[in-house]
């Protein structure tokens, strides 16, 4: 620690993902003091990835230091099918770790408390908190990037399920289309994520493109493919939320991640052919995040906060006084 009284206390927050880490101090009021990014060396393997993470929380932890801020917790969100309960990273396609303790590994090797969370449930706290969705009970954040994934709050409370809640980018929405790297075939990521945007539209024009950002340029130009690409991933959507809406009814959908951020372009058409499949249903408003990529870092930080008030609440009961024979 620095020489000289605490100024103050903060968590350490960290968003793994596939290509990038981003991490901060964050205060209790949910300001970031410090932040940092760094590669995911995912090509070299789930061992060369926890160390990164390790690496990175030992950096933030000596940050907080030379501050003079004492760290309370370390929130750590990753991607996959996450088991909080039981601080358990189940499986990642992406990082390849499998029944990995996460919490456990990483709370040895720094010496720090560690809460393991979901990225997209915890970038759902973060919107409803602190954002987009912020006041909402009921409310249905979904991150559409490379895949597509979601996560659910339901009476103001996160779903999880043992992780599995949220896999929206697997509901099938063409029976018949294109197999998903998850065995089925015609899931909505194969549709609407950035990657099935980008793949379906080289298919169509013949022309390969870096991506759906590309794709989305195109068809403000009026390119016929980009269009024709851009209302299926549109029809997709729309499907899912339908069936979504209908099970959750959310009162606010967020659409979060690098195609949100293509602003009218998705959410204009998407509000319309959504609004045109509901009937009977409560009708949600959809809007786009406000937290861009901050979202899952601030959601860490703000499930490390809430995980060290619940350890300080914890009354201390004294151990049983043992005699010895």
């Amino acid at each position: 620690m620095a020489d000289g009284p605490l100024l103050g206390e903060c968590v350490i927050a960290l968003d793994v993902g596939g290509t990038g880490m981003k991490g901060a101090l964050i205060d209790r009021g949910s300001g970031l003091l410090v932040t940092e990014r760094r590669p995911t060396p995912r090509a070299h393997g789930p061992e060369a990835v926890v160390d990164a993470v390790v690496a990175a929380l030992r950096s933030l932890a000596r940050e907080a230091a030379q501050r003079g801020l004492a760290v309370r917790r370390a929130g750590v969100v990753v991607p996959g099918i996450v088991d909080a309960e039981r601080s358990l990273a189940v499986y990642s396609a992406n990082i390849g770790w499998r029944d990995l303790p996460l919490a456990a590994v990483l709370e040895e090797r720094t010496g720090l408390p560690v809460t393991l969370g979901h990225d997209v449930r915890a970038g759902a706290l973060a919107e409803v908190r602190l954002g987009a969705a912020r006041g909402a009970q009921d409310a249905l954040f979904v991150a559409i990037g490379t895949g597509i994934s979601a996560a659910l709050v339901n009476d103001g409370r996160l779903l999880s399920a043992g992780g599995y809640a949220g896999e929206l980018g697997h509901l099938v929405v063409e029976p018949d289309g294109r197999l998903c790297p998850c065995g089925s075939a015609g899931c909505l990521e194969t549709v609407a994520s950035a990657a099935g945007i980008a793949m379906a539209y080289t298919a169509l024009s013949g022309r390969p493109v870096a991506g759906a950002a590309e794709v989305a340029a195109l068809l403000a130009e009026g390119d016929e493919e980009a269009r024709a690409v851009w209302a299926r991933a549109v029809e997709g959507l729309a499907t899912a939320l339908t069936a979504a809406v209908t099970l959750l009814a959310p009162e606010v959908v967020v659409l979060g991640g690098g195609l949100a951020e293509s602003g009218d372009l998705l959410l204009g058409p998407l509000r319309a052919r959504l609004a045109e499949k509901l009937t009977f249903h409560r009708r949600p408003h959809l809007v786009a995040a406000a937290l861009g990529d901050r979202a899952g870092c601030l959601g860490a930080g703000l499930q490390a906060w809430d995980a060290a008030d619940v350890m300080r609440a914890v009354p201390c009961v004294p151990a049983e006084r043992t005699t010895h024979r």
